[in-house]
Formats: structure tokens, sequence, C-alpha cells
């Protein structure tokens, strides 16, 4: 089965019209992308962009041998072009199947959105997904078999990808291509290394994929830190990374503040941003959790442990500190990094870049700024990945997406 990407964009395009954001801006050229549609085997359009006749001559193929176009989902703006001669758009039912002469069979998929997903299966029985733009599947039924080839809002519902690893229906071997790709990622580097990080890839309007062909997509790193300062985006960079996990544990060192709103503040947006699957657990002892099997850990944040287990050792007393204190602490951030090496869970940490900033007025604050960086170090000599975040822009320092 051969899978054209007509377009790979948002309902809108990229760049959107008049749209002056610095995304819009830079997507020109080769990094433009209309409106999503894809031509199966030359013989089925699913949805429809603008000029559709050339958009498939411009990647080679024609649209003189299809004989159904179905649309996924509303088409908001002006009506879309239908070439003459091309069999009137429609919806297929959920759960309806739709038979082709060519030898294609269509299963209409429910999804949680108005819309509807498209499940083909070609004449060489090779499997595709289709979903439209911000859907996911609505669940149910008998898990299905993983699918050859997967295309999906990767970037605006990355749950949806973390549904269908869940239920099966992507395996190690599907090939996951984001489309409907839209202007809230910047093009280029950023856009790529965004789905790297999620296992996943986009590709240019008129590229032609072969279902169940192998495409080396960069393995998710399985121990990353995100470094960066106070609200540069170091966490939600973090959970973005594990957004497509079927299972994720969520790691809170910081604990509850009787009577600080402003705690309970950030507190709440944490859990608020966070998707509904993923369980937090509240906690300072990091080891027996890396030492476990198990799914993903997002451990947020390593400052917020120093600042525990200083406490523990009570390394702010100047006195403590040369009589045993800075022993005792080495310790544990020893035990710590010993169990960052050993585990086999993937691993995520965010922890706070504090060494730029002014200098601490107190020997107590050198000495915790002293101890975050040494940390921060030690912890990132055992990881694959390491990145900083700064002004919500994420640099890789080891690695590469």
């Amino acid at each position: 089965m051969d899978v054209t990407l007509l377009g790979t964009g948002a309902p809108a395009g990229l760049p959107r019209p008049h749209c002056p954001c610095a995304v819009c801006a830079s997507s020109t050229g080769p990094r433009a992308r209309a409106a999503t549609a894809v031509l199966v085997d030359d013989t089925l359009l699913i949805d429809l962009t603008p000029g559709p006749a050339f958009a498939a001559a411009r990647a080679g193929r024609s649209l003189h041998g299809v004989r159904q176009v179905l649309l996924s989902h509303p088409q908001d703006g002006p009506p879309m072009e239908v070439p003459a001669g091309l069999p009137a758009p429609v919806r297929v039912p959920d759960g309806q199947d739709l038979a082709l002469i060519s030898g294609h069979r269509v299963r209409a998929v429910a999804l949680d959105t108005p819309g509807t997903g498209y499940a083909v299966t070609g004449p060489d029985g090779r499997r595709l997904l289709y979903l439209p733009p911000g859907a996911a599947t609505a669940g149910g039924g008998a898990p299905p078999a993983p699918y050859d080839l997967v295309l999906l809002d990767v970037l605006g519902r990355p749950e949806a990808l973390a549904r269908l690893r869940a239920s099966g229906a992507v395996g190690p071997a599907t090939d996951v291509v984001a489309v409907h790709v839209d202007h809230t990622v910047p093009p280029g580097a950023e856009l790529h290394r965004r789905l790297a990080a999620l296992g996943t890839r986009a590709e240019p309007d008129g590229t032609t994929l072969a279902a169940a062909a192998f495409h080396d997509v960069p393995d998710v790193p399985r121990r990353t830190l995100v470094l960066g300062g106070a609200r540069s985006g170091k966490s939600l960079e973090a959970e973005r990374r594990l957004a497509a996990a079927p299972d994720v544990v969520y790691v809170a060192t910081g604990g509850t503040r009787e009577g600080d709103e402003d705690w309970a503040a950030r507190v709440d947006a944490h859990r608020r941003r966070r998707p509904a699957s993923w369980r937090t657990v509240e906690t300072w002892d990091l080891t027996p959790l890396l030492a476990e099997d198990g799914p993903p850990l997002l451990l947020d944040c390593l400052s917020l442990w120093l600042a525990h287990a200083m406490d523990a050792v009570d390394a702010w007393s100047d006195t403590v500190w040369e009589n045993g204190g800075a022993r005792r602490l080495a310790e544990r951030t020893e035990a710590l990094t010993r169990a960052v090496r050993a585990t086999s869970r993937t691993v995520v940490a965010v922890s706070n870049e504090v060494g730029s900033g002014v200098h601490p007025a107190t020997a107590s604050g050198r000495r915790y700024r002293d101890e975050l960086g040494r940390l921060n170090a030690a912890f990132a000599a055992e990881c694959e990945h390491v990145l900083l975040v700064v002004a919500g822009n994420a640099v890789v320092l080891r690695g590469a997406d």
C-alpha cells in the first residue's frame, strides 16, 4: 500500500492566511503545508486540500483512478474544490465498512470529537489508520492488531497516540507520521525534535509512504535530564517528552506546604496540565522507584529533592556541615546517581539551573547553589540526553533528537 501525502497541514494550511505569527512567517517554501489530504494507491482520497489535482501532479500522481473520496471532519471555511470526474465526497457512519472495487476495505472509526477516522486495509493486507485533526479514537471493542502506518495529529493530541499504544493499535514496528501540522510549533529542527521525542516524524507535502516500510526513527532516550531557570518551560518540556507514553508515573518531590497559597496554585497548575491517565506519586524517596520495573518516571524536580535531603541531614547549619553533614549529603546524592545508572525504566528528570543567577548572600544559600550544581552534573553524567530550556526553547546539551 502506497500513501501519498498531498497535504500535511492543519485545515487552514500552514502558513495560515493573513496570520502574522512567527511560525507562519517562517513556514514558506518547502516548509509550507497544505491542508492534510492523503491518496491511497491512487484509488482512495481521504480529505481534500486546495487544488487537489495540482497537489497530486506535484507529487507525481494522478487523481484519474480515484474511486472514492472520504471526508473525516467538518470542513470549515470556503467550499473545497472537487475536481471534475471525482466521486462526490462522503462521510462514512461510525462502524460501517466500505469495500472498493480496487480491493481496499475501509472501516469508519469512532472518535472522541466530531469527525470520523478511517482504518484502511489494502489488497496486500497492509493497514493504515487515519485520524482527523484534534481527534483520538473513542476506544471500546476488541483491541486491534498493530497498524502498519498511522497518520494523526501528534502535536495537537499526543495522548491520542498514547491511547493507540496502550490498546496495541500502535506497536514497535508501526510507522507513525504527524499530519494536520499547525502553527503551534516552529518548523524545521524544532518540529522534528519534538516529534522525535515522541517516537514519530513528519514528512513534507508530496511524500509517498510505503506501508510497512522500515524508517529509522530515533529511539526515545531512556534517561533525560531537563534543566532550566524559573518559569523557563522546563517542566512543560519534560511533560512533552512523555505525552505519547501509554502510562507514566509523575513523581512530585515538592510535597505540600501548609498555608502557602502560591505553592498550592503552582502544584494545581501542574496537575491540571498533566494527562488524566498519568499517576502521581508524592515522595522524596526516589531510589526504590528507580530500582523497580515499570512505566516511565517523570521526576519533578531534583532541586526540591536536594532541599529535602539537606533538611534531612541538617546541612543548612555551618557546624553540622563541617562535622559530617557534607559527607551524609554526598552519600545521599551518590545513592541517587547510582540508582539512575542502574535503572531499567525510562526516566525524565527536571532540575533548576541556579548557578548563573545572583550570588547568594548567606553561606547556606551558597551551599545549596553549589550542591545543586554538583547534583545536576552527576545526574547528567548518567543520562543519554540533557537539555537546557531557556525562554521556552530547548537547547540540546547531550544526545540528539
